[in-house]
């Protein structure tokens, strides 16, 4: 089977498109996209989870017990378990993160969507997060979807990134270009 996919690359990105093929022949790529989604989620929560997937001190086997047991109690697929359990054999589990990201997006991209990753001082509400779909449907083109993170340091405002663009509308941004500005003067 020969790869027509272009866009993933590095070792997290190859097995993110083995992984895409698979589910691809599997008939599977929103079932797989789902559990990638939650293990994600996981992975964003807990500092724990965090450190065992990092860590070089931990075995592949109680890597595996872990894991396996994990993605059992979140009711994840046969095809997302075996695929974190290879993973987990070949010490790769450290590029998980970036596997998730990089399946996500290939998909993304067989739907013809693109992925905006937007960064807000506080949780965006649901009229906040609609509105931004729909002005960036506008400007994009296409479909978008939101991955949406919190960073407190940002004070208010926006920083989004669409592929290579950005949009950086934070207060942050603006206290330090209004700084820059300032000792210029003076």
């Amino acid at each position: 089977m020969s790869s027509n996919i272009t866009g993933a690359t590095g070792l997290a990105g190859r097995y993110a498109t083995a992984l895409f093929e698979l589910a691809d022949d599997e008939k599977q790529l929103d079932q797989v996209a789902a559990d990638l989604a939650s293990v994600g989620a996981m992975l964003d929560e807990s500092d724990d989870l965090r450190r065992l997937i990092r860590s070089p001190v931990i075995s592949r086997d109680e890597q595996q017990k872990a894991m396996q047991a994990l993605l059992t109690e979140a009711s994840c697929s046969e095809l997302t378990r075996n695929f974190i359990g290879v993973v987990i054999e070949n010490r790769r589990l450290f590029s998980l993160p970036g596997m998730i990201k990089g399946y996500l997006a290939l998909l993304a991209q067989r739907r013809g969507e693109a992925t905006a990753e937007v960064v807000s001082a506080k949780p965006l509400s649901d009229t906040q997060h609609k509105a931004i779909i729909d002005s960036l449907k506008k400007a994009v083109g296409t479909k978008v979807t939101i991955d949406a993170k919190v960073d407190e340091t940002l004070l208010g405002g926006l920083i989004v990134k669409v592929g290579s663009r950005m949009v950086d509308t934070s207060l942050k941004t603006k206290l330090s270009q209004l700084r820059l500005a300032m000792k210029g003067v003076g």
